[in-house]
């Protein structure tokens, strides 16, 4: 597992929490996520290009989602609300945001967030890349963060450890 392309998101997470949120985030060890395996029922999807290709995914149970998204707005907010799905984009969209400034000399583009609400749903990466996963522990519940990328180096593609199953 190449810890240099996996820090940035650990880092970013721990940083977007506990600046936006005033919530401290404990990152579990990173584990490979077998493909086809459900995520939880909320989930905040980015897809990054260029020097590292992959996806980022912010997986929560929905109550651990609500919690969350009402500290961050500052208004109790539930997963029928309009702008709870907004909400859960903006937080993924931080800290792949934040992951992307570590990766310094590399060009690393972000895409819009993409967010899917539904339980037992699967969020499925390359099939050449493999899936990191990592469960954070907050006092609003636990949630997963979950890292695939695969490294561009010139002509040659080295596939490095990474998650968005």
């Amino acid at each position: 597992m190449d810890s240099t392309y996996v820090m940035p998101f650990l880092n970013s997470v721990q940083n977007v929490f506990e600046t936006m949120l005033q919530l401290p985030v404990q990152v579990g060890e990173p584990e490979l996520k077998r493909t086809g395996d459900p995520t939880y029922d909320v989930s905040g999807i980015i897809g990054m290009s260029g020097d590292v290709e992959g996806n980022v995914v912010l997986s929560f149970p929905t109550s651990t989602a609500e919690r969350v998204v009402s500290l961050f707005t500052g208004e109790e907010m539930s997963r029928t609300h309009t702008d709870f799905a907004d909400a859960v984009g903006e937080l993924v969209n931080m800290v792949s945001g934040g992951a992307k400034a570590q990766f310094v000399g590399k060009n690393v583009s972000i895409s819009c967030p993409s967010v899917v609400i539904g339980s037992d749903h699967v969020v499925f990466g390359r099939k050449d890349v493999v899936c990191v996963s990592m469960q954070c522990t907050t006092d609003c519940g636990d949630f997963n963060l979950e890292v695939s990328f695969r490294k561009q180096s010139g002509a040659a593609v080295e596939s490095s450890d990474t998650a968005a199953a």
